[in-house]
């Protein structure tokens, strides 16, 4: 195992004081986030480590444990949300005392921290350049193909000029094969640029990049400020949990949250 400081440098993303990795974007200063790996916790098994779901069959006690590790580095109420692969974009402080579902959080009150789940999907982390609204979204690509990050910034209410984004930890696309349902999914609607995105292999199959076709939906929104999306929750198997690869496995967690005043 890397020691954490070794960790964060191996995967070009700063340290923070708790051990957690941090977005590596130009965000202003009140906003904060935090993304975990599998590593820490006490969660054994297929799980071992920093499971933070607890829809995967993984014990009750182990998944509080370290929900409460996680939520002791982040000053605000976590909002977790009961994700089901849709594009519904909720108020994060309606979703702490119980969780709702949506696959995306907003927040501008300073009063919940927005928070997605994820295991091969692509969470991405929104702010805008006055630390006025953070957002998290999680963007499997049934909900990237439905529009869940066209309504996480809509919901944000702010210029698209002014938005950025950072792409979390992700399937790459040497590991993301698909069908073709999933190739007409963006690609009839999307035409030559999301073509691009995807290397046929034959035999009806597909290696997508999830984070190209992210982009391009960021970018079409009027996002130019996109960052992160160069790291593979499959090949990077002592770093990030993958449901592809292994199946029953734990959750990692993409936070993000207003400080104060920027």
């Amino acid at each position: 195992m890397l020691p954490d400081k070794t960790l964060h440098s191996a995967l070009g993303l700063p340290e923070n004081t708790h051990g957690f990795l941090q977005a590596d974007w130009p965000a202003p200063s009140n906003v904060r986030t935090l993304i975990t790996t599998r590593r820490g916790g006490v969660s054994q098994g297929v799980f071992a480590g920093l499971n933070l779901g607890a829809h995967v069959g993984d014990r009750p006690a182990d998944v509080a444990e370290n929900r409460r590790r996680v939520q002791a580095a982040v000053p605000l109420p976590l909002a977790y949300l009961e994700q089901t692969h849709s594009n519904r974009v909720v108020a994060a402080a309606d979703s702490v005392a119980a969780p709702i579902h949506a696959d995306a959080a907003f927040d501008r009150s300073g009063q919940a921290a927005c928070a997605v789940m994820t295991a091969d999907c692509l969470p991405v982390l929104l702010c805008d350049r006055a630390g006025s609204v953070v957002a998290a979204a999680h963007a499997g690509w049934r909900g990237l193909a439905g529009g869940i990050l066209q309504n996480t910034v809509a919901a944000m209410q702010v210029p698209p000029l002014e938005i950025m984004a950072w792409l979390g930890p992700a399937i790459g696309p040497d590991a993301f094969e698909v069908g073709r349902d999933v190739w007409e999914a963006f690609c009839l609607p999307l035409g030559h640029a999301a073509e691009a995105t995807f290397q046929d292999i034959g035999n009806g199959k597909y290696l997508a990049d999830i984070y190209a076709l992210a982009r391009l939906v960021l970018q079409r929104e009027g996002i130019g400020q996109i960052y992160g999306g160069d790291h593979c929750t499959v090949l990077e198997r002592d770093t990030f949990f993958s449901y592809r690869r292994d199946g029953q496995t734990g959750r990692m967690l993409s936070a993000i949250w207003l400080a104060g005043p920027a």
